[in-house]
């Protein structure tokens, strides 16, 4: 399984804001953006120019696919899969994305980035309906009902995140099982997303 494994501080300082890759450092004052720092390489004090229309298009289409972890032919294949269904394509990508397992994981609050919540699903801490599943991009269908494992719900670092974590649950999930549990139960909807990202220049980028 391909998967980024350098510093994820690099990443926020390449798109040039906040893609909360490392939980409560991304809220601290250790958070490279709240700093101030440039991007990286050697030419990342150079890099004030105007971009082009497709530089743009393509830092978009990055700042999404760091955000939520996926790698280019993953994120190709998600885009494949929105451009088929009705409705409006670049929502239809975000709403895709935001059901895959380890950011439901991560939206529950169990987890305090989503790499956190990859990790404690491939660890086989959390249920689909009462199986176990360990693929983070495993996608989700309203009506689902995703759980911790019973041994899970002791774990020291999902009770500090439930108990210390800030962010809301959205909308579209409900809280079930005393916080042990969420049910889907809608596709999410764009003004249900927060991520910062502006789904159409993503388009534009794949239609070219």
């Amino acid at each position: 399984m391909a998967r980024y494994t350098g510093p994820v501080c690099r990443l926020c300082r390449r798109e040039r804001t906040k893609l909360f890759l490392k939980g409560p450092k991304c809220m601290s004052a250790k958070c490279p953006i709240t700093q101030g720092r440039v991007p990286p390489g050697q030419h990342g004090r150079d890099r004030q120019r105007q971009p082009s229309e497709y530089a743009i298009q393509l830092r978009e289409k990055q700042r999404a696919r760091r955000t939520y972890g996926v790698m280019g032919k993953q994120f190709q294949r998600f885009y494949r899969d929105a451009a088929r269904r009705s409705g409006i394509t670049g929502e239809n990508l975000l709403a895709l994305l935001e059901l895959r397992l380890d950011n439901v994981v991560f939206r529950a609050l169990w987890g305090s980035s989503r790499a956190q919540a990859r990790q404690l699903v491939r660890h086989g801490h959390v249920l689909v309906d009462g199986q176990r599943v360990d693929i983070p991009s495993y996608r989700l269908r309203p009506g689902q009902v995703v759980t911790l494992n019973p041994k899970a719900r002791d774990l020291d670092i999902i009770a500090f995140n439930r108990e210390h974590l800030t962010r809301e649950v959205p909308a579209w999930l409900e809280v079930t099982d005393g916080g042990s549990g969420v049910r889907v139960l809608s596709v999410p909807l764009r003004d249900q997303i927060d991520t910062e990202v502006r789904e159409q220049l993503i388009v534009e980028l794949f239609s070219k």
